[in-house]
């Protein structure tokens, strides 16, 4: 039987339920100011407050409602501090973390995987979760031959609710607006409908993460475990110990959080060049560094098939722009599809608006931070600058709506980690065919 609360009615019932606590809440603080309370005061307890009841009520549900809510706290640092400030630890929390499924679950799942005598193929198995996410757990083990190894489970019934849950949230818009203010959740869903399949697809992930496996065995820099064995909702792999990405985020020093930066932004390009695939779920839950001090990834249930690498275009068009080449810029946009033809745009308007996406490649070492990421923001979004229609003539071809959503979201963590990169040492390294201007 699923741990899993299923049944659409209920389901439903507790996303709406999202909204309403929120308006209940506005009209108590309606109250609280009436009597005398600061305005201030009361609105810091009514953001604090919504937040748990969001992870609460995320967490609780798993499948789609939570991967929404990780999709949700990639993109915190861009928000305004006010804003931002009130949900952000509710929300990374989100990113490792819900609440397990009983051991009677996990046992059955196992069963159904590997055989009814499962447990004769383990040294030892521990019932107790080491962690838990969206659609999965994972079990610390020792595989037969005594190599510790992790064993992830995916929770009955995730399909149904990763389905019900995203349409649920997609009929409900405007819910997203609620949780935080000026996010355009509507790309988010989109995105994540079309991965869904994918992500429950645990023999399709065993293989993209042995391919991963291969192609950085004994790599001085990334460490990914090797697959062991699995099924169609379970994975046995090696074990990986180390520091989470997301600890260093909260309190690593400034030497992990430079080491940790560079290293995930070196993934993003490595992982095309050296295995033919892009990770594709950039959050900081599926990353590590390991006791060994290599860059540990964990998860490969999103992927993106790149054989031939990162798009050619891609080192071209970078070197054109950070040289100020703006015709050459907008003639490579062109022939790309990123500007239509029937699109008028002015090129040097073209380089101007993306100019500020240019700033970490422009100096010799980069600080990604939330203040850079805000001022980012504001510069795509403000109609008052000469620049801001530019935005609204560009397109996006379809074969890069993955790698524009990954990259986007690895801004994102890059600025929570605040590391300082050299990203033009990065880019020499890894992007291929790349050369300094």
């Amino acid at each position: 039987m699923s741990d899993l609360p299923r049944r659409t009615v209920a389901r439903t019932a507790r996303l709406a339920a999202l909204p309403l606590g929120i308006a209940g809440r506005a009209a108590l603080g309606i109250g609280k100011r009436v009597g005398g309370r600061s305005a201030e005061a009361v609105a810091a307890e009514m953001q604090a407050r919504t937040a748990e009841q969001i992870f609460r009520t995320l967490g609780e549900l798993k499948g789609g409602a939570m991967k929404f809510g990780q999709a949700l706290s990639i993109f915190e640092a861009g928000l305004p501090e006010e804003l931002a400030g009130p949900y952000r630890a509710t929300l990374t929390k989100l990113q490792n973390a819900a609440p397990p499924m009983p051991s009677s679950t996990v046992h059955a799942v196992m069963a159904e995987e590997l055989g009814r005598r499962w447990r004769s193929r383990f040294a030892d198995f521990d019932d107790r979760p080491a962690a838990a996410a969206s659609i999965g757990q994972v079990h610390r083990a020792v595989w037969q031959d005594g190599t510790p190894v992790a064993v992830k489970v995916q929770y009955p019934g995730a399909g149904e609710a990763l389905i019900s849950d995203l349409e649920q949230v997609a009929r409900a818009g405007r819910l997203g607006a609620s949780w935080i203010p000026g996010l355009d959740i509507g790309p988010i869903l989109d995105e994540l409908r079309s991965r869904m399949a994918e992500e429950l697809d645990y023999e399709l992930e065993a293989r993209n993460q042995q391919q991963f496996a291969e192609a950085f065995d004994g790599h001085p820099v990334f460490a990914v475990p090797r697959v062991l064995a699995g099924g169609e909702r379970v994975i046995v792999s090696e074990w990986l110990s180390g520091t989470g990405m997301a600890e260093v985020i909260a309190s690593g020093d400034q030497e992990q959080r430079d080491r940790v930066a560079r290293h995930y932004a070196e993934l993003l390009l490595a992982g095309p060049r050296d295995a033919g695939l892009l990770h594709a779920d950039p959050h900081p839950g599926n990353f590590m560094l390991t006791d060994d001090g290599r860059f540990g990834v964990l998860d490969f249930g999103a992927v993106k098939q790149l054989p031939e690498g990162m798009p050619p275009e891609i080192h071209v068009l970078l070197h054109r722009a950070l040289a100020g080449d703006a015709d050459g810029v907008l003639v490579g946009l062109r022939e790309a599809g990123f500007v239509k033809p029937e699109i008028d745009i002015d090129a040097p308007s073209l380089l101007a608006y993306l100019e500020p996406f240019l700033a970490p490649a422009r100096v010799d070492e980069f600080r990604f931070s939330r203040q850079w990421l805000r001022d980012l923001v504001a510069h795509i979004n403000d109609p008052r600058r000469p620049t801001w229609s530019v935005g609204l003539r560009l397109n996006l071809p379809p074969e890069y709506l993955l790698i524009h959503r990954v990259w986007l979201g690895g801004i994102g963590v890059l600025c929570q980690v605040g590391g300082v990169i050299p990203v033009l040492d990065v880019l020499e390294e890894y992007l291929p065919g790349f050369e300094r201007p």
